[in-house]
């Protein structure tokens, strides 16, 4: 995405957010400026950002967090916010960003759905965080023991017997739980191959998100949470 197109496309969506009547400190929001505490120094490189989400994670697996400030952070995000990294991960309570990566408030911006499916509004949470908080990096998190997953391929034949709007959303499964057949470890083989599909479906289904992917602002990556261990593996 080049400058001027990056301009219109964070001049739109503010337009945007104004039109539904929200009230967006901008400089804040892009900078993350405020003086309480110390404040992280800001990652504004793919690259870099994904070496903090490990290095985090290698710190959580090793029980040597950082002690955080949550106090200073939180005064810090009053006036805005500059996250280094946006999630998409699954609507499960054992998966926690902040703490797997051993993050603070502000530093991440988390969408959460079961089976950590880019709907079209996660997609669009997610184009609000690369166009306007300029967040370089986009995270699809999958976990170990998905149950989402595991409904898919339990029910790959039957979908509409499943009850409530749990057949829409485990429809969306269907291609990772299909093609995960005749695997030795079924369920993880689907869980791996779901995340890399979100990874190739983002910027296919997000023109602002591809734009600042190919102009090397953004980068799409994802992984599977291993819940006994805590590790982040990244695949794809």
């Amino acid at each position: 995405m080049c400058n001027e197109t990056n301009q219109l496309s964070r001049r739109a969506m503010l337009g945007s957010t104004a039109a539904l009547g929200l009230t967006i400190p901008v400089t804040g929001m892009a900078h993350g400026m405020a003086n309480q505490g110390s404040p992280p120094p800001m990652i504004t490189n793919p690259d870099d950002a994904l070496e903090a989400l490990m290095n985090g994670n290698r710190r959580f697996i090793e029980g040597d967090m950082h002690d955080h400030d949550h106090e200073a952070a939180k005064k810090r995000g009053a006036s805005g916010q500059s996250p280094f990294a946006a999630f998409i991960r699954c609507a499960d309570s054992r998966v926690a960003p902040e703490i797997v990566f051993d993050q603070t408030i502000g530093e991440l911006f988390v969408c959460g759905v079961a089976g950590n499916i880019p709907t079209s509004e996660i997609v669009a949470s997610l184009e609000y965080a690369v166009a306007v908080l300029e967040t370089p990096l986009v995270v699809i998190m999958g976990h170990s023991n998905c149950g989402a997953v595991e409904a898919a391929i339990e029910h790959q034949n039957d979908v509409m017997a499943l009850p409530g709007q749990l057949p829409g959303l485990v429809t969306e499964l269907l291609p990772a739980a299909i093609n995960s057949k005749g695997a030795e470890d079924r369920l993880a083989k689907a869980v791996e191959l779901n995340v890399e599909y979100g990874i190739g479906r983002i910027p296919k289904d997000s023109t602002v998100i591809s734009e600042a992917v190919d102009a090397g602002k953004c980068r799409v990556v994802g992984g599977v949470y291993d819940l006994a261990s805590g590790a982040f593996t990244l695949v794809g």
